[in-house]
């Protein structure tokens, strides 16, 4: 038996749930059964390689003193992590010529250049980042991840960030964008006692910058969101159903040639 296979015959069981898969679920429980009980392996894409070198850059710029914090030291520091990271396996043969994989550079570092127009990174001292969070926000419910960014602001209060390196959604989208930054808000003030006063995503390309509050009220209603999705999912796990939910976001999907949403299709 191979280890997918193992894999796959041995019960799933759910023990701690991350934000991005509790929108995996959201957006398709199809989905959310490939990439989390399965496990199914997924090529990852040029896309998704620029996002993980401009975060480790992003977060490592701020290890320098603030006058050291500029753009050439930033396009050194996206270098240098993608020298690090272009040797792991997930990464092999992402690119299949010098050429492209220049080209790729060049265009991640149009993005980075786009980050000194949003702010001064000189000017602000993060209170935390990467900050690995790991808290029960309900009873039984347990949420894992990882926060980009937390500031304090001069008044002491908490504000969360979240770099991205795509585009900003339509408006009519913009809310459904801030569910995980909800869920990190909640992580924070179940570890801390102190609510954020406001959550952020930060589009490079664009570049644009979207914020919403954050209200105790609000809080609660996402850790009562959270324990919904939980219980969604344990009862498609008892029942073994996962069914797809078609939709544009199919485009983009690892699993389109083994979903059987598309059986009619092959």
């Amino acid at each position: 038996m191979t280890d997918l296979e193992q894999r796959i015959a041995e019960p799933y069981v759910l023990e701690r749930l991350s934000p991005s898969r509790a929108s995996d679920f959201l957006q398709c429980p199809k989905l959310f059964e490939y990439r989390t009980i399965q496990r199914l392996p997924e090529e990852t894409t040029v896309h998704q390689a620029r996002g993980t070198t401009a975060h480790l850059a992003l977060q490592n710029l701020f290890d320098l003193p603030k006058e050291d914090r500029t753009a050439d030291r930033l396009y050194d520091l996206f270098r240098a992590a993608w020298t690090e990271l272009r040797t792991e396996e997930e990464y092999e043969g992402l690119f299949d010529t010098v050429e492209e994989e220049r080209a790729w550079g060049v265009e991640s570092m149009k993005l980075l250049r786009n980050y000194f127009t949003v702010e001064d990174p000189g000017a602000i001292e993060p209170l935390d980042r990467e900050l690995d969070l790991l808290e029960e926000v309900m009873d039984g419910v347990v949420i894992r991840g990882i926060l980009d960014r937390m500031d304090e602001t001069p008044e002491g209060d908490l504000v969360i960030l979240d770099y991205k390196t795509g585009k900003a959604p339509p408006q009519r989208y913009a809310a459904s964008a801030f569910f995980a930054l909800k869920i990190y808000a909640a992580l924070i003030r179940k570890r801390t006692g102190r609510t954020p006063i406001e959550v952020r995503l930060m589009y490079l390309n664009g570049p644009t910058q979207l914020a919403m509050p954050i209200t105790d009220e609000l809080l609660d209603q996402t850790e009562q969101r959270i324990a919904t999705i939980w219980n969604q999912i344990e009862r498609a796990i008892e029942t073994e159903t996962f069914p797809p939910s078609p939709s544009k976001l199919c485009g983009w999907c690892s699993f389109q040639d083994i979903c059987p949403a598309f059986a009619d299709d092959s």
